[in-house]
């Protein structure tokens, strides 16, 4: 048995659900049956989440989810942990597995070329590949590919505008873009480049698997990636060879904090962050406070506390 004894399983399938709302309860009573906590989201496009259990556990709720119609190939990447990463146990009824606002795309028509993380390097080094990051504004922050663009997005949701906007950038430049586009796990470049194709665009890759996938497969030394990636658990970070990054999470706006971030007057456990201080009234900051104060007795009772935030929800 490996010394870190829980098992932590990121998936997402692009699938089509006629009925996600009939799948839900089997699914549910399956990760509670196998003793798997996390968060699985589903719509009529298909599944994403990511859940921990033991090896057991995650091998029953994998073989759930591999009979769901047309998810018998369904992406896993594995990783593992010391502590359970997770503290409740659900199935989310969603409009989209990633939410990018465009109903009518349909990644599993139109996703751009897979390029495996043994390639990437080759790509991206390329002068004429725009490399472009599709992740949001605070993920970028801790760490990014080498020359990547960051859209300085806040939500999925803006991408297609900002695209749209760089685009006849471009092409006003006499520019023919040749895109390569990348995130945590590859799901939201399935619908970025999906995206990008629908919009006429030719040449569009994506990184295989995600930048998770291309720091577990690509040694250090050849490395273009520089700095942590975010992901969304109790992790809050990784690094290459997916080993546990430095960063903590602020509680009140679940974004990653550094050691100097933390050192920050506007940084107080629980409560704020330098980020979110601002966005939030006294009486939210307050709130925030006694949460973590019963968090912190429930923690010395040796208790979980029951009033937590649910877990973050699965994004890649």
């Amino acid at each position: 048995m490996s010394a870190q004894p829980i098992r932590i399983a990121a998936l997402y399938q692009f699938a089509r659900f006629d009925d996600p709302a009939a799948l839900k309860p089997d699914l549910l009573a399956c990760m509670e049956g196998a003793g798997v906590r996390g968060t699985l989201l589903l719509a009529r496009e298909g599944i994403n989440g990511t859940i921990a259990g033991s090896d057991a556990g995650i091998d029953a709720v994998l073989a759930h989810v591999r009979a769901l119609p047309g998810c018998a190939e369904i992406e896993v990447k594995e990783s593992r942990a010391e502590a359970m990463p997770f503290h409740r146990t659900k199935v989310r009824l969603k409009k989209e597995i990633v939410t990018m606002g465009q109903p009518d795309l349909d990644p599993l028509a139109g996703v751009g070329t897979y390029v495996a993380p043994e390639d990437w390097n080759t790509l991206i080094s390329d002068p004429d590949t725009i490399l472009i990051d599709t992740r949001n504004d605070y993920e970028v922050q801790i760490g990014t590919f080498e020359g990547a663009i960051d859209p300085e997005t806040k939500s999925f949701r803006e991408f297609p505008d900002w695209f749209r906007a760089q685009r006849a950038a471009l092409e006003a430049e006499g520019r023919t873009p040749k895109i390569a586009m990348f995130c945590t796990g590859g799901i939201r470049c399935e619908k970025s480049t999906a995206f990008a194709r629908a919009e006429g665009v030719e040449e569009v890759y994506h990184l295989k698997g995600g930048i998770l996938n291309y720091l577990e497969h690509v040694p250090e030394d050849e490395s273009r990636w520089r700095g942590e990636c975010f992901v969304f658990d109790e992790r809050v970070s990784v690094g290459h060879g997916l080993k546990l990054g430095d960063h903590a999470l602020c509680r009140a706006c679940r974004r990653p904090l550094s050691a100097e971030d933390m050192a920050h007057e506007h940084y107080e456990e629980g409560v704020s962050c330098h980020r979110c201080h601002g966005e939030r009234s006294e009486e939210q900051r307050a709130r925030y406070a006694e949460r973590q104060r019963q968090e912190m007795l429930a923690e010395a009772r040796g208790a979980e506390h029951v009033g937590r935030k649910d877990d973050a929800g699965a994004d890649g």
